[in-house]
């Protein structure tokens, strides 16, 4: 166990990370000192570097090193197809597998009473005057299955009933190479109730 309140002090802000509880944290802590010369002193300096140069793209909300993020800054890419996501990891894993060509409007959560977050802290406003100022055809809500998100699409769909935006959403149900056995109720409520032809 370590004695250094410096290294405990990195294993407690390690374990704050999605994915790592202290036992992971105190692991990846010991790898990181083991090779201190290798990993840590580089991860270190790309952390401080991305610290302060990291910004939020002033369209849609993804993260970058310039005011216009590359997705935004690509004139291919304004073909009046816009996805709204929840938050930026949303953005990368679509972006990751490659099958949209339009832009992006991330939200950064999702409408939640308990937490107090309303539309305006998600920019539903701004997504409002992106839609009417920017010839946008179709937003497409790519928004987790569960209330809050259901909720919010419901908010954003009322918000943008004026514009006559043609609006759609993900489809639910079987995942690619999901066995009937192993699903919920849910899950597969939902993908009956999308069924279509063959």
């Amino acid at each position: 166990m370590a004695d250094d309140a410096g290294i405990e002090g990195l294993i407690e802000l390690m374990s704050r990370l999605p994915g790592l509880g202290p036992r992971s944290a105190r692991r990846a802590v010991l790898m990181l000192l083991k090779k201190r010369g290798q990993l840590m002193a580089p991860l270190a300096q790309a952390m401080a570097q991305v610290a302060l140069t990291a910004k939020d793209c002033h369209i849609c909300g993804n993260i970058g090193t310039a005011d216009l993020c590359p997705i935004c800054a690509d004139p291919a890419r304004a073909n009046g197809e816009v996805c709204v996501v929840e938050d930026v990891a949303d953005l990368w894993a679509l972006e990751r597998a490659g099958v949209f060509r339009g832009r992006y409007h991330v939200l950064g959560g999702l409408l939640s009473a308990l937490d107090a977050v309303g539309p305006e802290e998600l920019g539903i406003p701004r997504l409002a005057r992106r839609v009417a100022d920017d010839g946008v055809r179709e937003v497409i809500l790519a928004l987790n299955a569960t209330v809050d998100g259901q909720t919010t699409a419901h908010y954003i769909a009322d918000a943008l009933a004026p514009t006559g935006v043609q609006l759609s959403s993900l489809a639910q149900g079987v995942p690619v190479g999901g066995e009937l056995d192993y699903l919920d109720d849910g899950t597969l409520g939902a993908a009956l109730r999308a069924r279509r032809r063959v």
